[in-house]
């Protein structure tokens, strides 16, 4: 079911109904409510799948039980069970394909014919994220920073709460399942933010993203008829594009567990006001970022045993992370373009240089340092866009050779009235998110009520006008 669906406009407000007007009393049943509910949502898509998310969030559950045996051999080897199963499922149904065709490509670089079996099955919607909440739970379990639960149904709350359930933000067991455990009692201004929330999220994926989307695939898909100038407009749409459709959903994820009493975790902070590429991936994807920090990054040491193993692990979390959103050699390229782009930084001994303060601190602009470094930023983001965005390795590198080779000719450009367009949709989410930079989750945009309710009606009407349910969200294929 997608947040940006009619279903789901009917869904949200009988399971609210249900939850807060019939089981208010019992944190069992609302529990049992929210887990009937989740698996509702994500059946819509599949009811096979069902199965998957639940045979995956038993074993974990069980997993976790002997990860906290007080014998570390033991913990140590149902720890790793827990690993071979949670990246068994993630390997078999997302990177099976690659492999094949991969080794297929080798051997026939030996002259070797093979002819490898293939999957013809669809991608588990969610499933790299619902794998990576079952690990984190096993890993804080083996780390002791986390008891196992007892109660199966608040162990699946927390994998399948359904509106982080197919594209996040990644929660933590210490996080959610405190929150899932405790009764939680009706609060009418966190349901309003809540609901504030969901609005400028929705407004970000339908009418800007959608928007967007348009010309964004009119470039790609047709690049050799068009200049330079109009191919770099076309990335840098995606880059709103992809900003849009995700930060977009994670506002509405983030405001649909507000209205049952539940906070996640932020995924983004506004990440194009970025002065180095440290800081960007310290607001983009927060919560996979620090996933792979915690998990990956720290375990083979950090930062902490020299220059040449921190290289070394920053390549390795950057490489994974692209590996990560799609079995394909142009999401690796994408990481390994962010690794390169992170290294000067890293050596330098700067990484850390942005780190809680946000940018224009204390005032209303940006100083003219601060704006280079953003716009350097955003320029070397929005090119590895290009291999984010490309279907293939060999699109992206034909998409920026063709920007290169036709930066000042002019085959066929974009009209200035669709160049007008583009910037429309993206100048109101630079200027929301620059009045929001302080704290994303107070969507007060100003002070007179008056005009902040004219200003929500405008955004609904937009919202209704460019409503469709055909549009997916982007993260939904990872």
């Amino acid at each position: 079911m997608l947040f940006n669906s009619f279903e789901f406009l009917l869904f949200l407000p009988v399971v609210f109904t249900l939850y807060w007007f019939v089981f208010s009393q019992s944190l069992r049943w609302q529990n049992i409510l929210i887990l009937i509910a989740s698996y509702f949502f994500y059946g819509w898509w599949s009811i096979p799948f069902m199965g998957l998310l639940a045979l995956s969030t038993l074993l974990d559950f069980l997993y976790g039980f002997q990860v906290a045996s007080p014998n570390r051999k033991r913990a140590k080897l149902f720890l790793w069970l827990s690993i071979i199963n949670n990246l068994g499922i993630l390997g078999v149904f997302k990177y099976y394909n690659f492999f094949a065709h991969q080794f297929q490509e080798g051997f026939e670089l030996l002259g070797l014919h093979t002819n490898p079996v293939l999957l013809n099955v669809a991608l588990p919607i969610g499933i790299s994220f619902y794998t990576f909440h079952g690990m984190s739970y096993v890993f804080d379990i083996y780390r002791q920073k986390q008891k196992p639960v007892s109660n199966f149904v608040d162990y699946a709350v927390f994998v399948s709460f359904f509106p982080l359930l197919v594209a996040g933000p990644i929660e933590r067991a210490n996080h959610l399942l405190p929150q899932v455990q405790k009764p939680r009692a009706f609060n009418y201004s966190q349901a309003l933010d809540g609901c504030r929330l969901m609005l400028w999220g929705m407004f970000k994926k339908v009418v800007i993203a959608d928007s967007l989307a348009e010309t964004v695939d009119k470039m790609f898909n047709g690049y050799q008829h068009y200049n330079g100038l109009s191919l770099i407009l076309g990335a840098v749409a995606f880059s709103f594009q992809i900003y849009g459709d995700f930060s977009g959903y994670s506002d509405i994820a983030l405001g649909t567990a507000k209205l049952f009493g539940f906070e996640l975790l932020s995924n983004f902070r506004f990440p194009y006001f970025s002065r180095d590429i440290a800081e960007f991936w310290r607001r983009w994807h927060i919560s996979l970022s620090s996933w792979f920090r915690d998990y990956l990054y720290i375990p083979l040491g950090g930062s902490k045993q020299g220059k040449a193993k921190a290289v070394r692990n920053t390549f390795i979390i950057f490489i994974v992370s692209g590996f990560w959103h799609g079995a394909s050699w142009n999401f690796i390229a994408w990481g390994f373009i962010h690794a390169v782009g992170f290294l000067p930084l890293l050596l330098l001994d700067r990484n850390r240089k942005n780190v809680t303060d946000v940018v224009a601190q204390n005032r209303r602009l940006p100083g003219i340092r601060e704006l280079w470094q953003m716009c350097a930023t955003f320029t070397f983001v929005t090119l590895a866009w290009i291999f984010f965005r490309a279907d293939t390795m060999s699109l992206a590198l034909n998409y920026l050779k063709h920007i290169g080779q036709s930066i000042i000719s002019q085959p066929h450009q974009l009209s200035m009235l669709e160049g007008k367009s583009t910037f429309t949709y993206i100048i109101p989410i630079v200027l929301g998110d620059w009045w929001l930079r302080r704290d994303e989750r107070k969507l007060r945009m100003v002070r007179s009520p008056v005009i902040r309710k004219l200003l929500y009606w405008v955004m609904a009407i937009l919202i209704l006008s460019k409503f469709s349910s055909n549009s997916s969200f982007i993260y939904f294929q990872f």
